[in-house]
């Protein structure tokens, strides 16, 4: 049984995770799916959203076992040169990611207001520092609650924009919307089609989610020990001069806090993405299926035209919605993107960076290409920037999720400790717990090999393995191979010169 007062007090991070499946890039394909093809995309949202779910579950399961999130969990177990490599792709993505949120909000600002592109993407550089700087990761349970209450009324309102936009069209079969979400060939019936697809997926699974999904279950992991008395904060975090004295030293959660959370962080993120995410995303296919589907200029429209096709089939209300609703989630995973970015400078080389300068450093990156795209192209130079953001992360996703499906199938990483104190009782591990003698202890790090040493003298310790079952393996392993099969595809046969709409 679901205990419903407990569920509330895990919902927040699955409405952060959702901020990256509604950016404005999500915005474009399904907009254009929908206009050339009506709802048998439908399906490929519902697919690219099982895929998210799985993805982001081994993240949770990650960061819930190891107390570390992707980034950290690679800068401890992968040999240097690697992590270096992952590292500098992580970041990559994080640049790319942000500038598509800053075209989006450039777009919206521009919209409503009617703010020419280059300024409006100079003043996106603004937009949520002193929210960034009131965030701390580290900081109690209560203060990143409101965090992420904030974040997610961002979230909130552009769900709530969207079931407007829908109120305002009108859709004469809609059984055809119902059979959109099953598979059809006509998905695979032309070369747009596909590429649409592939798009879809590409535009939702997104890398820098990863290293956020993997750590936002943290904070509930360290309340539930601090309030427990299994851990005790200390002021500041251990040197960078150690690393066996660091890694010895950071909080791990305990078995009870595990088992406390593991499967309400689950049900919390599956909430989310199959309710919020699930729903803007079709709904942005779905009005554009019940508007634009057969109209002369929705093939290859930017969002600026989307906007403007939106108030001549429906109303300049309509329209004003969109620019809200794109407007919110920019704001959203602009946030989320910065978020992402710290995480993977602090986890994957302990580089503390305040996020002042970390917004600074990256919205710049982003922001130099699209001012030199709008000066010298305008509209179309904003369009191929956003296009240009999707192929790379296609191209680098495929790279960022193989660490994740590594660690969470390696049963040394992902074993832990059974806490003779625990409240746990005995039959809860009966079957699944295993002996660790001092043979086996040998392989380990002297400090892992101490610590298990005074918490048992007896040489014996019990231990769970949280590793991957053989089924979410084949889950794990076929949805890798298949999203990058898809990018891999889509990125050939864009070099190929087809021409392919992300």
């Amino acid at each position: 049984m679901v205990n419903f007062r407990k569920l509330i007090q895990f919902i927040g991070p699955g409405l952060l995770i959702s901020c990256a499946y509604i950016d404005p890039g999500n915005y474009s394909t399904s907009m254009s799916a929908g206009g050339q093809f009506g709802y048998i995309h439908l399906f490929i949202i519902f697919l690219s959203n099982l895929f998210a779910v799985i993805l982001q579950c081994l993240c949770i399961k990650l960061g819930t076992v190891t107390g570390l999130d992707l980034a950290e969990n690679c800068r401890k177990h992968l040999p240097r040169w690697l992590n270096l490599t992952v590292y500098v792709l992580a970041e990559t993505c994080i640049i790319f990611t942000d500038l598509a949120e800053v075209v989006g909000s450039a777009i919206a600002l521009y919209i409503i207001f009617g703010i020419p592109l280059n300024i409006g993407v100079f003043i996106t550089v603004l937009d949520v520092l002193v929210i960034l700087l009131a965030y701390n990761p580290d900081g109690s349970l209560k203060q990143i609650r409101k965090f992420e209450i904030f974040v997610s009324a961002f979230v909130v309102l552009t769900f709530i924009s969207f079931t407007i936009l829908l109120s305002k069209v009108t859709i004469p079969d809609k059984t055809k919307v119902f059979e959109g979400f099953l598979p059809t060939k006509e998905v695979f019936g032309s070369k747009q089609s596909i590429y649409l697809a592939l798009g879809i997926v590409g535009a939702t699974v997104m890398p820098h989610s990863l290293y956020l999904g993997s750590n936002l279950v943290k904070p509930r992991l360290k309340e539930f020990d601090i309030q427990n008395e299994n851990y005790t904060p200390t002021e500041s975090d251990p040197n960078e001069t150690n690393e066996v004295f660091e890694w010895n030293h950071l909080y791990k959660p305990s078995f009870d806090a595990i088992n406390y959370c593991l499967h309400y962080s689950y049900l919390e993120l599956i909430l989310s993405l199959c309710t919020i995410a699930v729903f803007i995303n079709s709904a942005i296919l779905i009005v554009a299926g019940s508007t634009l589907a057969g109209k002369p200029d929705a093939e290859d429209a930017d969002l600026i035209t989307i906007y403007d096709l939106l108030c001549d089939y429906i109303s300049k209300g309509a329209g004003f919605v969109f620019a809200l609703a794109m407007l919110f989630s920019s704001i959203a995973a602009g946030i989320i993107c910065t978020m992402s970015g710290a995480l993977v400078a602090e986890g994957g080389l302990h580089w503390k960076m305040n996020p002042l300068v970390r917004r600074l450093i990256t919205r710049t990156l982003a922001i130099i290409p699209c001012m030199f795209m709008s000066l010298l192209m305008g509209r179309e130079g904003i369009a191929s920037i956003l296009n240009l953001s999707q192929v790379i992360l296609s191209l680098m996703l495929p790279f960022l999720a193989a660490p994740l499906l590594y660690f969470t199938s390696d049963k040394k990483i992902m074993r832990v400790e059974v806490n003779n104190t625990s409240t746990t009782s005995s039959s809860d591990i009966d079957g699944i717990s295993q002996s660790i003698t001092e043979r086996e202890r040998v392989s380990e790090t002297s400090a892992l090999l101490q610590r298990r040493k005074s918490a048992d003298h007896s040489g014996i310790i019990e231990v769970k393995d949280f590793s991957n079952s053989l089924l979410m393996n084949v889950l794990g392993v076929s949805t890798w191979l298949c999203i990058s099969s898809m990018n891999i595809y889509l990125i050939v046969q864009f070099i190929r010169g087809e021409d392919v709409h992300f």
